[in-house]
């Protein structure tokens, strides 16, 4: 489903004004495009060259000298970014949807994710350690942990003291899982939530056991607790109210914990008729006529809104997520947290680089000289205009395109 296109050319080898240089005897150049780079840096009229799945040469077509003595890629007029991280997903406990849903992610331009802890069985742990084709890298959560939710999953653990607390995390640790996860909501009143003695010990034996915890979280009391216990990141923003001075503070004093917004929808309609590639005409048509004025939801957008912003201002290193299961949602996501204030640029970091040092996944994130050649050619500048993320010309993974017709084929079912 893939193919490479491989240039008989001598280039130089090592990153942009560097003296390091070797031949290189297969490699793809890409020339002319915009290159974001996902660390806050653009580069006009770009060249950059793959070779063995990685990016072996990134740089200006003033710098490029005799790489482009031969054939290339043009990609005149068209901006190149990595390709997404999303750093909150769930995925399917079935080994052939699963295979499927990190396919289609794929076909939206996200190369890898982690999956936050409703888990079952053994397909999510094993999963990670294997090469697929054309399919994103998946990170584990496993089962999670919270308070006795009757009626909604059972997948989680459910703890009600610290011996079941610590013991949970034993467990968790000994499948190696990615990351803990653990819910502190009380879902509007109808259960008690993870009291901070509970979650004081999951984090505490967690650390223990040389991993990191991240929340679900709902309201400012509880976010401002888990910071004082000792949280590593947060899988939802603050919901209830507006933050204020002390939570500004207390993270602050903990510069490592990471927000991963995962915002609500905004309440205003939407045109989703970029979504017909991969979905069909029924479903679709069922999508766009929910599209309306939703007050309520826009209400509640605004206070999230208002916190991203706040904490992204106050210095706070913002990641990216979703949530639920939908491969095309982050390119909503990416929208709302423009919608937020937030630039496209910062956004575009936070799915990229954060989202990808967030999950330890340091060779890819950004269009950097060793990195993992996973990136998206779009016919359209996403600084300008975020909503052109999804004018998707080509997704390349490892340095190879992927043939997405043939996968929306796959995905329609024809």
């Amino acid at each position: 489903m893939r193919f490479k296109f491989l240039v008989g050319l001598a280039v130089l080898w090592g990153c942009a004004g560097g003296d390091s240089r070797e031949e290189m005897s297969s490699a793809t150049v890409f020339e002319g495009a915009r290159l974001i780079t996902g660390d806050g840096r653009v580069i006009e009229d770009a060249v950059f060259v793959v070779e063995d799945e990685i990016f072996a040469w990134v740089g200006s077509r003033s710098e490029a000298g005799e790489m482009l003595s031969g054939a290339s890629v043009d990609l005149s007029g068209s901006t190149v970014m990595p390709a997404l991280v999303n750093a909150h997903f769930h995925l399917s406990s079935d080994r052939t949807e699963r295979i499927s849903q990190l396919q289609h992610m794929v076909y939206y331009g996200t190369v890898a994710t982690i999956s936050l802890g409703l888990d079952e069985g053994e397909v999510g742990l094993q999963m990670r350690k294997e090469e697929l084709a054309d399919a994103a890298r998946s990170q584990s959560a496993g089962r999670g942990i919270t308070s006795p939710e009757p009626g909604r999953s059972e997948v989680p653990y459910w703890i009600t003291s610290e011996d079941e607390a610590r013991a949970a995390v034993t467990e968790l640790a000994a499948q190696n899982v990615d990351v803990v996860k653990i819910w502190v909501d009380s879902r509007g009143g109808s259960y008690d939530r993870l009291t901070p003695e509970l979650y004081g010990a999951v984090i505490d034996e967690a650390h223990k056991n040389d991993l990191r915890v991240t929340a679900h979280v709902f309201s400012l009391e509880d976010a401002k607790g888990l910071l004082r216990a000792g949280i590593d990141m947060f899988a939802h923003g603050i919901r209830d109210v507006d933050v204020d001075e002390e939570l500004i503070q207390l993270w602050i004093d903990r510069p490592h914990v990471v927000l991963v917004p995962n915002l609500p929808g905004p309440g205003v309609p939407s045109d989703l008729s970029w979504l017909s590639g991969t979905i069909g005409v029924a479903e679709l048509g069922e999508m766009e006529e929910n599209q309306v004025e939703r007050p309520a939801a826009q209400e509640a957008f605004g206070i999230q809104a208002r916190n991203l912003l706040r904490l992204h201002e106050a210095g706070v290193t913002v990641a990216f997520g979703t949530d639920g299961s939908s491969p095309w949602a982050p390119h909503l996501e990416l929208e709302d947290m423009v919608r937020t204030g937030m630039s496209s640029a910062d956004v575009i970091v936070s799915a990229t680089a954060n989202s990808a040092t967030l999950l330890g996944m340091e060779d890819i994130g950004t269009v950097d000289v060793g990195k993992k050649a996973n990136f998206i050619v779009l016919n359209a500048n996403p600084l300008d205009d975020i909503t052109n993320t999804r004018r998707i010309s080509a997704v390349y993974l490892d340095g190879e395109i992927v043939d997405r017709e043939a996968m929306a084929s796959q995905l329609l079912g024809g």
